[in-house]
């Protein structure tokens, strides 16, 4: 009797209960402030943090690179070490460079008939998105491939297919694969905007998003040189794919004419698609969203300068180069060893 009258009961007080506290917001990066951005394709030789080193010294606020070689196939896996790739992310951010645009290999073709080809394709791309999302990258982006012969209904099912088998399992984060516009060469997937349309449709799951070449388009028939032909150009992707999920214009000037179908970049203002046209699409309210990066050659020492400097101009800003910039590539070799370019075999001197 005298236990119980010793015995407290405690009441239940609900502002008593643990409450874990909930997770930040996540904080928005530095390079979304609304300010136009102008990036271009650097080099990652020798050390990969030194792209971000390229793209700033010459004026550029966003940047493009490859996350290994473009032209070979990688020999088992292939990833970036957790170190180098912290300092990467860590340099970028003093930089205040963004958008950071990955693109993928050029040998992946997730259309192709061929099994072998296509299954070493989705291992490449799954170690692309490796790779991007170690970066800390905000956009992956993938020519979407050639169906060689078999039909653009068939690719556009092996594309979407392959894009759901190569990405599963993996936390994308932030990262947006966009599918970038072809010039039509071929059986290439991509110069016809309803083409990239029925891939996104079939990936509902997947955060996937547009990439704008203005070559391709313009070699795929788009005459954007004038206002009219940019204007319907324009209808035509938010009719298809919406312009609200393209993340990135290529600006590349057209070494051939309009509906060639042939993919060969200029440098801007010295092509078939002229200054002009670039003034009115880099500061076109559509495409208010977009980041602008060149993929122009580098024939002489500080062509990628007078390209940065000549975006930059067009949006009404004086932005000068502080770096070297990149060294020239080297011209692939137009004549083949006993072959002159014409296709006639050179004839050997007699008593030889």
């Amino acid at each position: 009797m005298a236990e119980e009258q010793h015995r407290s009961r405690l009441a239940f007080d609900a502002d008593d209960e643990y409450r874990p506290e909930p997770p930040p917001p996540p904080e928005i990066p530095a390079w979304k402030d609304g300010s136009i951005r102008i990036g271009i394709h650097t080099s990652i030789a020798g050390d990969i943090t030194g792209a971000l080193e390229i793209a700033h010294g010459l004026g550029a606020n966003a940047l493009q690179i490859f996350s290994s070689s473009p032209r070979m196939w990688v020999r088992g896996v292939s990833r970036i070490s957790e170190a180098d790739a912290a300092r990467f992310r860590a340099r970028r951010a003093e930089l205040a460079l963004g958008p950071l645009v990955v693109h993928c290999n050029y040998l992946i073709n997730l259309a192709s008939p061929s099994p072998v080809l296509r299954t070493r394709s989705m291992q490449a791309f799954h170690q692309e998105i490796v790779r991007a999302a170690a970066l800390g990258a905000d956009y992956l982006v993938l020519h979407p491939g050639s169906g060689q012969g078999s039909g653009s209904d068939s690719a556009v099912a092996a594309i979407s297919q392959a894009l759901k088998l190569a990405a599963r399992g993996l936390k994308l984060g932030e990262l947006r694969i966009l599918l970038e516009n072809t010039a039509g060469q071929g059986s290439a997937v991509g110069s016809q905007f309803e083409e990239l349309k029925a891939i996104l449709d079939a990936c509902p799951d997947l955060p996937l998003g547009v990439c704008i070449d203005t070559a391709h388009t313009f070699a795929a028939g788009w005459d954007i040189r004038t206002k009219e032909g940019l204007e319907g150009a324009l209808a035509n992707i938010d009719r298809t794919v919406g312009l609200v999920r393209v993340g990135v214009v290529h600006v590349n000037d057209s070494k051939v004419p309009l509906g060639s179908r042939v993919d060969r970049h200029e440098h801007i203002g010295k092509g078939k698609i002229g200054m002009e046209a670039f003034g009115r699409i880099l500061n076109h309210p559509l495409l208010a969203a977009c980041a602008f990066i060149l993929e122009t050659p580098i024939d002489k020492p500080g062509d990628d300068k007078r390209n940065v400097a000549a975006l930059w101009r067009l949006t009404g800003r004086v932005v000068r180069a502080s770096g070297p910039g990149m060294k020239p590539r080297r011209k692939k070799a137009t004549k083949e060893r006993g072959v002159r370019s014409s296709g006639r075999k050179k004839k050997r001197p007699r008593g030889k």
